[in-house]
């Protein structure tokens, strides 16, 4: 956000800050919620950077297209297993799925 317009919503009343603030979530839970992130962000790139469907994801993984989706957008009815599980399935090696996980 920039300066100016945070400072006059400040002066207006406002309070900003983030999501751990506004749901006070413990530092575990925000990692928790980064770490599901990151994973579903990495998939969408990986599966993407592969030239691979959602469709053809979904039936490698014999799962469907919706799920899918719900997998990079973040889900929170996705398990981690999951999220690990297309990411390998894509090619990842075990290094770039450190490597995703890694990235700030």
């Amino acid at each position: 956000m920039r300066e100016n317009k945070r400072k006059k919503l400040e002066s207006r009343g406002w309070r900003l800050g983030n999501a751990k603030d506004l749901l006070g979530l413990s530092n575990q839970e925000e990692m928790y919620i980064e770490l599901r992130l990151k994973l579903a962000e990495g998939l969408k790139a990986r599966r993407r950077a592969s030239g691979v469907t959602q469709v053809s994801l979904a039936k490698t993984l014999r799962s469907s297209q919706s799920r899918v989706a719900k997998m990079e957008a973040g889900d929170p009815t996705v398990s981690l297993d999951l999220l690990v599980k297309s990411i390998l399935a894509l090619g990842a090696s075990n290094r770039e799925l450190a490597a995703i996980i890694a990235k700030s």
